[in-house]
């Protein structure tokens, strides 16, 4: 299984028809709003090597007033490509690693205070929420910001219960890492 990549995702951005990489760039940061943005680099680093893997190539240069870009459009080996990515499912991760977890672990360890550690964690979590809710409550916020943001709150969410369910256990699993 192959995860989420810029690659596939700047090749569904070109599905809908050929572009250069600055107007990739502005198209993936503006239909994945709460995602990190691209960096231009890795944006024609991708597209470099989506080319050299026969997935794109270049349809020539455009200048539109300004200057001179080159014009990428998916091949049909690219479309191919994105098909059975797209039509993947998303493995559940084979391996659950959790900073909040291992600081808490590592809190214990090292005789600090696990509690005080998941109360500001908890805190730092709530403020994130509040901020998500802000954005996709917004007068305007379009479908692609609303569900981004709920998917974040989601996870959030559920990082919540866990720290709760982790508090409450906190004697018994400072017991177990002391005794182990």
């Amino acid at each position: 299984m192959i995860a989420m990549s810029t690659r596939h995702i700047l090749l569904g951005l070109l599905a809908s028809g050929p572009s250069h990489g600055y107007d990739l760039k502005r198209r993936h940061d503006a239909r994945f709003p709460q995602a990190r943005p691209l960096a231009y680099g890795q944006v024609y680093t991708t597209l470099q090597r989506l080319v050299r893997d026969g997935l794109a190539e270049v349809e020539g240069t455009d200048s539109d007033g300004g200057p001179e870009r080159t014009v990428y459009r998916t091949t049909d080996e690219g479309a191919r490509e994105l098909s059975r990515w797209a039509g993947e499912t998303a493995p559940p991760a084979p391996f659950v690693t959790n900073e909040i977890f291992a600081k808490v672990v590592v809190s214990i360890l090292g005789g600090g205070d696990p509690a005080a550690y998941l109360r500001a964690q908890r805190a730092a979590h709530m403020e994130r929420m509040r901020e998500l809710t802000a954005v996709k409550t917004a007068k305007g916020a379009d479908l692609a910001t609303v569900l981004s943001a709920d998917y974040a709150l989601n996870h959030l969410d559920a990082d919540l219960r866990w720290m709760d369910t982790t508090a409450a256990r906190l004697t018994t699993l400072t017991a177990e890492v002391d005794a182990a």
